[in-house]
């Protein structure tokens, strides 16, 4: 990838992350909170996408570290005139078991969940007021304590 067509994808990735609109269009039931799903970030990309000439690709792979598995999503940019690209990695760990699913629905959930976090990271969406950073799902917790491990010591 030349310089000149890498200042091309990022000025292209620079103005959809300007113009990027994503309303969180779901509600929590059990929490009543609103979020974003992947679905709705797609929805307001499509015609940034358009506009700017380019598309969007999502890969998922599974990893097992630990004999724990993950959904590793990669979300990439790319420039439909150049075929440059520009990506952002996302994972989430599939939970052994969860009441009510079956280990495909298992698997699509952290799927979908890996694909929202790649999105976030790749178009500069800002979540910190959304539930899943400080949901505490039913249980308080007077200490807090942080977990400074890089994700390369994870892998």
């Amino acid at each position: 990838m030349s310089n000149k067509s890498t200042k091309k994808i990022h000025k292209k990735l620079q103005e959809i992350q300007s113009s990027l609109k994503a309303p969180k269009g779901q509600t929590n039931k059990f929490g009543g909170y609103q979020y974003r799903s992947c679905e709705d970030i797609l929805t307001a990309l499509k015609p940034l996408l358009e506009k700017q000439g380019c598309c969007l690709v999502i890969n998922d792979q599974i990893v097992e570290v630990a004999g724990r598995v993950y959904v590793l999503a990669i979300a990439s940019l790319r420039d439909n005139d150049s075929d440059d690209a520009v990506s952002a990695t996302a994972y989430a760990r599939e939970a052994e078991t969860k009441k009510g699913m079956d280990e495909a629905q298992i698997t699509g959930s952290a799927s979908s969940y890996s694909r929202k976090y790649a999105l976030n990271g790749l178009f500069a969406i800002d979540d910190s007021k959304d539930p899943d950073a400080t949901n505490t799902h039913g249980t308080k917790s007077h200490n807090t304590k942080t977990n400074n491990t890089k994700t390369e010591d994870l892998f």
